[in-house]
């Protein structure tokens, strides 16, 4: 079974957030789920985002190499959207890491280095007409990390919601979040061997 360190995204880390890595510990994975915003939840992304531009987003990123420390370097690092941004920074950076799941977000492999780790095999998921996921780089940048990365894959669903994953919010796909957490379950037994 796989260690997976999971990140939330702007809203802080809800109710659907814990669900998901409930799921995975049912599963027998040993999930761990820091909270990234120390205690604070919103209403709407918008003041997520918000309480965000005002701590930075180095801050979220370095909190979540915080909570990295400490535990196995053999994780799979997991993120919603903003925490798409630790994890991706720890899968990319961290020597160790078993693998990445980047959920309705992806940034330019530049970001964190030079190039994808070859050993770090990485899946992608989000709406093709989200517009945060489609319209604002994230889509270019996941087909770039498929196009160069050696065990790379990007699923896109139909629909334009953001956050679909979260069961506790109102943009949450059951069909399309079903669809994620069978692929995240088949990956996580495929590198936690």
């Amino acid at each position: 079974m796989a260690g997976v360190l999971v990140f939330h995204h702007g809203h802080g880390l809800t109710a659907g957030v814990r669900q998901f890595a409930e799921r995975l510990r049912r599963a027998g994975h040993t999930v761990h789920v820091p909270d990234l915003f120390e205690g604070r939840r919103f209403d709407s992304l918008e003041e997520g985002m918000g309480y965000v531009a005002d701590i930075g987003f180095g801050t979220v990123v370095a909190r979540g190499t915080a909570a990295a420390e400490g535990l196995p370097a053999e994780l799979v690092h997991l993120g919603f959207s903003l925490g798409v941004l630790p994890a991706q920074k720890l899968a990319q950076t961290r020597p160790g890491a078993r693998g990445a799941l980047l959920l309705e977000a992806c940034v330019p492999v530049a970001e964190f280095g030079d190039a994808w780790p070859d050993d770090v095999p990485v899946q992608v998921h989000g709406m093709d007409a989200d517009p945060f996921f489609a319209g604002e780089g994230d889509l270019d940048a996941a087909r770039a990390l498929a196009d160069t990365a050696v065990d790379a894959e990007l699923f896109l669903y139909p629909g334009e919601r953001h956050l679909f994953t979260d069961s506790s919010l109102p943009a949450y796909d059951e069909h399309a979040a079903e669809q994620v957490t069978g692929r995240v379950l088949r990956f996580l037994d495929r590198v936690g061997r």
